[in-house]
């Protein structure tokens, strides 16, 4: 049953358990009022109340007749419309005692949601409000446990990154200091001095903009600026740049696609997505292995496949591998794998073009798979709306 059903399910049903119980107000509150003529006042009330005057007032019998006609007989039917108000009244405010708790019991529940150890319990009629408030409160729990572990991997990665950046920039002034110092070194030594000084830098350089990476994360908003692409073109584009990155270690890449994909998306963003996966798949491939990129259309959707060689992710990773900060490197060095940005970024950015993106590992075969729709729906109903006017035109001329 689709949650929309059950929402509407039990609203239908408290409202007619509230006509329900209206009904029955009603239906109580008649039959008192008669129970109490027929049981009480019937043939009764009158002589207590001849009685009353009597001996009350000290009235003859004939007095207090009169009185008594004038205060009750003639006015009978306001005295059991008042009886009947005042019996409704008091039902009816027992009543709506009932559904005004239902309302403080929804109040308790929200209440609730923010304490660990509150429990949520809700009158039998809002059995479904009750589920969702639930659902509700396991859902924040979730995601408050999910910040806690990423705002922790993310301090412990700024803490690696720093106090990994100490080696580096050591070797740094370590080797300027050489060269300022002795200034007639050998040109054969001179020119080792520079180049692992330069290397070390750049190491430097790239814990810096790790760093930035984080911040630029936690700052930004992306957004995406669909339009068509080239899938194709951008794809060997890639590999053209990832070449050098792939051949450190005697990695290939091989492409398999057709020559005329296109898909709808942002070019800047998506090569993102295509740049950080393939880096994902050169970071953790074999050596001397072969990267396959497959890409098709499959159903007005675009597939595309990464595939590489390298060691078995285990399942509990491969649920963790698209959250922010998290490295499947568990090793305190950063020599291996960045920010742990680049996969969570990826998913976002997927996500934003209505896509979907997830990994497989088995027998030592890395899968990576996107799955983006050809056509952007608001590029799809700003084409359909186009179409639409075209035919009223074309009908109308």
């Amino acid at each position: 049953m689709s949650k929309k059903k059950r929402d509407r399910e039990e609203y239908v049903s408290l409202k007619r358990k509230f006509y329900v119980r209206l009904l029955q107000t009603v239906l109580v509150s008649v039959g008192i009022v008669f129970g109490f003529y027929l049981l009480v006042w019937k043939d009764r009330g009158g002589n207590w109340m001849l009685e009353f005057f009597q001996n009350g007032f000290g009235l003859d019998w004939t007095s207090a007749m009169i009185l008594y006609n004038q205060i009750f007989r003639n006015n009978k039917d306001t005295i059991a419309l008042l009886l009947f108000s005042l019996v409704f009244f008091l039902a009816i405010r027992k009543v709506l005692n009932e559904f005004i708790g239902c309302f403080q019991a929804v109040n308790s529940g929200i209440d609730q949601l923010l304490e660990e150890e509150g429990k949520i319990q809700l009158p039998p009629e809002l059995l479904e409000t009750e589920r969702r408030l639930k659902e509700v409160k396991e859902e924040l729990a979730r995601r408050s446990l999910t910040a806690a572990q990423a705002e922790q991997r993310k301090n412990d990665l700024v803490m690696y990154l720093a106090h990994d950046m100490r080696t580096p920039m050591t070797s740094v002034i370590g080797y300027l200091s050489l060269l300022q110092e002795a200034p007639d070194l050998p040109a054969k030594q001179r020119a080792k001095y520079v180049g692992i000084s330069l290397e070390k830098a750049c190491r430097l350089e790239k814990m810096m903009n790790e760093f930035f990476e984080i911040t630029r994360y936690n700052l930004q908003q992306i957004t995406i600026s669909p339009e068509p692409i080239d899938l194709y073109y951008l794809l060997v584009q890639l590999m053209d740049e990832l070449s050098p990155l792939l051949s450190a270690r005697g990695n290939w890449a091989v492409l398999q696609a057709d020559e005329n994909l296109t898909v709808d998306g942002d070019p800047d963003k998506l090569a993102r997505v295509f740049n950080n996966v393939m880096k994902n798949a050169a970071s953790y491939s074999f050596p001397n292995t072969e990267i396959m990129l497959r890409a098709e259309e499959r159903d007005g959707q675009v597939v595309l496949v990464f595939q590489n060689q390298g060691k078995t992710i285990p399942e509990y990773k491969l649920e963790a591998i698209f959250e922010k900060f998290y490295r499947m490197d568990e090793s305190r060095t950063s020599n291996t794998g960045g920010t742990g940005l680049g996969l969570a970024i990826a998913k976002e950015i997927v996500a934003l073009h209505g896509g979907t993106i997830k990994a497989d590992s088995r027998e030592d075969t890395v899968t990576f798979t996107i799955t983006l729709p050809k056509v952007q729906e608001n590029r799809r109903q700003r084409r359909e709306t186009a179409g639409e006017a075209l035919g009223k035109d074309l009908a109308q001329s």
